[in-house]
């Protein structure tokens, strides 16, 4: 039995770890009990040092709107009937990943010749370039299964594509909401 529900901001970017802010204590300078002043010793430049950066601006809308879809093709994989429609919807769904990632790293260029998604993703982000690599070598499988040639994927090619769709979309929506991929 599959549940629809609809993504929200703060579900799509919920990677599934608790993060609070951990308090800190104040720092205090040598023996008396007050902070220290900034150029005494050295230590308003490594209080400057310790300052956290501001946070990332939030994802365009569009770059939201795919990570939605890319998570609602991947439920839809998950419940589907046949091993290829389960291939089929899980591949997509990485497709829409990836083009989330390119809507927050490329950069408008002119080309004479047609670039597939998987191409352009290993250059605009080299970091996902394994990535790139697998979904590109099963992009004509897809091809085949959309075009009825179904008895191409068996059930274990279907969860292996459901299982990296979904790895795939976890790193890419943590790599936008601004945190590092582990």
């Amino acid at each position: 039995m599959s549940t629809t529900t609809t993504a929200t901001t703060g579900d799509l970017f919920d990677t599934g770890a608790a993060s609070a802010p951990v308090p800190r204590s104040p720092r205090r300078g040598p023996a008396s009990g007050r902070a220290p002043v900034a150029g005494h010793r050295g230590e308003g430049r490594r209080r400057a040092a310790a300052t956290p950066r501001p946070p990332a601006p939030p994802p365009s809308r569009s770059v939201v709107t795919l990570l939605g879809s890319a998570r609602e093709g991947l439920r839809e994989a998950q419940g589907a009937s046949t091993p290829a429609e389960r291939f089929r919807l899980a591949h997509l769904s990485a497709l829409r990943s990836a083009a989330a990632v390119l809507a927050v790293r490329a950069t408008a260029r002119r080309s004479s010749r047609p670039t597939d998604a998987w191409t352009l993703l290993s250059s605009v982000a080299p970091e996902y370039g394994e990535w790139a690599a697998f979904f590109a070598a099963h992009s004509s499988t897809r091809s085949a299964v959309e075009a009825g040639a179904t008895r191409l994927v068996g059930q274990r090619d279907a969860d292996d594509m459901v299982r990296q769709a979904d790895l795939f979309l976890a790193l890419v929506t943590r790599t936008v909401a601004g945190l590092r991929p582990s």
